[in-house]
């Protein structure tokens, strides 16, 4: 193990957690967060905040999500939790044989092939009409005024996008991605922290979904542009696969840990992941978070609950082990059983039958929203529609062109996905919504939150600043940088293959809002980027 400790301590300071009680936005940046307390205000209720600030996000960082991305929600209204997919499926044109005549031995990164079909706006539309009040022409219009007007670039959110400008300047050179420089990059190089970003397309982007209810995107003015720029430019992607598309709402998934119901969207998503990490861990007891015994469980768990989720989570229709196997109280003992005092490299199991945002909303009235956003691995696909400000996803970077893998790629299917929303219960009440942002990281990262709250007894402030691992292959787990030393140098005795995180790799971003049993609402946000919690 080397540790760099000539660096210094990545985070500028600890936050205090925030009680209030008429409402409550929290999420990676402030001016959003601003936005969905301003909707609030307006009479919205926490939908249209979350809608609001989801919106907001795609212009106030689009290093991390756009128009163009997938999102997710788990929704509490009058007693009850609703799940929202929307995630979109690859194009009906698409094939392992196509792909492969590109000359692809592995689905690309970058480019239209790897673009599926966008469901964020699809997602708004749903969550509005269902369970919104206030119209998308009023919810949707802070987005498009910074849009439109221009914002200045947060530290956090300066440095990622400079990260992003120097890889695109790198892989992104076809004609193709040409939009994407002139949208992002249109003084020939990143913003900077401070400097004022403007997107003007974006801003009618956002205008023709408000005012059409996302008609516009998926069988209008908008759809026919990505249409006519995806045939140009050798994409699969068509207007009949957007005028196809609707979201799904689904029934959320749960495992109880410890007399809490934690609750995640079923599979295309990874939530399962954490759910089977969970089953597993509640067999064990944790008196202590801060020892080595507690740490080498929590990571053995994950790195068997991840190994059957990358082996078995795909389109659930399509998946070769049912959830209700996987999340089995016999298959989580046949795991648990694995677990020794050693490191162990995971397999698959058998069980028998028997670079994203996100965002956590609440008002007064009890109403709370767990919604994740993104384009995948920062700004996405590298593809902008010209003129519109809608960077493309490549989602289906995740799929195999295995034949015989259960995630392989088909016509018309989605693919795993990596985001994931959160939701807590007790005794059938909401706790709250709760997430982890960062790509394999996600699932990790909620097994740790779960954990530092139930187990460990912290605020929502503190279960997110506590020090994160994460698995990465085999026996290797990288840890933050103020991760306790002599408990990562005993990790290393147990066979585990500890590295020090370089500055600037992911650990997540999250965000927590509780109810209080009295009503208060409680919210925690995290240190690892602008975050900011609005209330009132």
């Amino acid at each position: 193990m080397k540790r760099f400790d000539a660096m210094e301590y990545p985070y500028a300071s600890r936050r205090m957690t925030t009680y209030a009680t008429n409402g409550m936005v929290a999420t990676s940046q402030p001016l959003a967060a601003q936005a969905g307390l301003d909707i609030l205000k307006k009479g919205g209720n926490a939908i249209d905040a979350a809608i609001a600030t989801a919106a907001c996000l795609t212009v106030v960082e689009p290093t991390s999500n756009g128009i163009g991305g997938d999102a997710f929600a788990l929704v509490w209204v009058k007693g009850e939790l609703h799940g929202l997919n929307s995630s979109g499926p690859a194009p009906k044109s698409i094939s392992i044989d196509a792909v492969k005549a590109k000359g692809h031995d592995e689905m690309p990164a970058y480019g239209w092939t790897p673009v599926t079909v966008p469901g964020a706006p699809a997602a708004w539309v749903a969550l509005s009409k269902r369970f919104g009040r206030l119209p998308l022409t009023e919810v949707l219009k802070p987005a498009i005024e910074y849009a439109e007007n221009g914002y200045p670039l947060s530290p956090t959110l300066a440095h990622y996008w400079g990260v992003a400008f120097n890889k695109f300047k790198q892989v992104c050179t076809g004609e193709e991605f040409s939009h994407w420089f002139t949208t992002f990059a249109p003084d020939g190089r990143a913003p900077k922290a401070g400097e004022i970003w403007k997107s003007p397309g974006h801003a009618r982007t956002l205008r023709l979904i408000a005012e059409t209810d996302g008609e516009s995107f998926y069988r209008g003015e908008l759809a026919e542009k990505i249409d006519a720029f995806s045939r140009a430019s050798g994409g699969f992607l068509t207007k009949e696969d957007l005028a196809a598309y609707q979201p799904d709402w689904v029934k959320p998934i749960s495992v109880n840990y410890r007399g809490y119901d934690v609750w995640e969207i079923p599979p295309n998503g990874q939530g399962l992941v954490a759910l089977m990490a969970l089953n597993i861990l509640k067999g064990f007891s944790f008196d202590e978070k801060e020892t080595t015994e507690t740490y080498h469980k929590q990571i053995e768990a994950m790195k068997l609950a991840f190994t059957d989720g990358l082996h078995y989570i795909t389109q659930e229709d399509k998946m070769k082990a049912t959830v209700e196997q996987l999340l089995s109280d016999n298959y989580a003992e046949s795991r648990r059983r694995l677990i020794g005092d050693e490191a162990i490299t995971p397999e698959p199991g058998e069980p028998r039958a028997s670079g994203t945002v996100y965002l956590a909303t609440a008002d007064g009235e009890g109403n709370m929203v767990s919604f994740i956003q993104s384009n995948y691995m920062g700004f996405g696909s590298g593809i902008v529609v010209p003129d519109t400000g809608i960077a493309m996803q490549n989602r289906g970077h995740n799929f195999s062109l295995d034949p015989a893998h259960d995630n392989r790629l088909e016509p018309g299917k989605k693919t795993y996905h990596t985001i994931i929303p959160g939701f807590l219960t007790k005794d059938g009440k909401a706790v709250g919504p709760f997430g982890v942002m960062g790509g394999f990281m996600q699932p990790q990262g909620h097994v740790q939150v779960v954990m530092n709250t139930i187990d460990f007894h912290l605020n929502p402030q503190a279960a997110l600043d506590a020090p994160r691992w994460q698995w990465m292959k085999g026996k290797v787990v990288e840890v933050e940088r103020h991760f306790p030393e002599h408990i990562a140098l005993a990790l290393a005795r147990k066979g585990h293959q500890v590295k020090w995180a370089q500055l600037g790799n992911s650990f997540g971003r999250g965000q927590i809002i509780w109810q209080g049993e009295n009503g208060v609402l409680i919210g925690g946000t995290d240190m690892r980027t602008d975050s900011c919690i609005a209330a009132w």
